[in-house]
């Protein structure tokens, strides 16, 4: 429990965290804009366990089935990874931008088109015999 008072003395504004939760903030923008406006150094795990908290969503939809494989951090933001989560808040029903729409379905239909997938043979990736992501969905935990 004391990580969680020192997590709770290091938030300045609790309203103006949950708007730039609802705003889809990464949590390395919310490090960098504490430590910009308040000299206050941050830690990743404070704002995952704030937002937990809280009850907000997660802005990057774990699936465990979509992205199953272990992803190195130099390729997480690759665009095929990028379009797996895409999918993944698609298929979970979130809202999703114009652009970001457009940009999915022009990835699908070349998919589609190729008669390709990111990986195997079925659905848009063929299902490992096991998941070896580390970084599996925390609210499903």
């Amino acid at each position: 429990m004391a990580g969680n008072h020192v997590a709770a003395r290091k938030i300045q504004n609790e309203q103006e965290v949950i708007r730039w939760f609802e705003e889809g903030r990464t949590y390395q923008w919310m490090i960098d804009e504490y430590r910009r406006k308040y000299g206050i150094d941050t830690v990743p795990s404070m704002w995952g366990n704030f937002r937990r908290r809280r009850g907000l969503e997660r802005r990057i939809v774990r699936n465990d089935d979509l992205i199953p494989w272990e992803v190195k951090e130099e390729h997480r933001w690759k665009y095929p990874v990028t379009m797996l989560r895409l999918e993944a808040r698609r298929r979970e029903g979130r809202e999703l931008s114009e652009a970001e729409r457009g940009r999915l379905e022009s990835w699908r239909g070349m998919l589609e088109g190729a008669n390709a997938v990111v990986h195997g043979d079925t659905d848009l990736i063929h299902q490992p015999r096991e998941k070896t992501t580390k970084r599996r969905n925390a609210d499903n935990r």
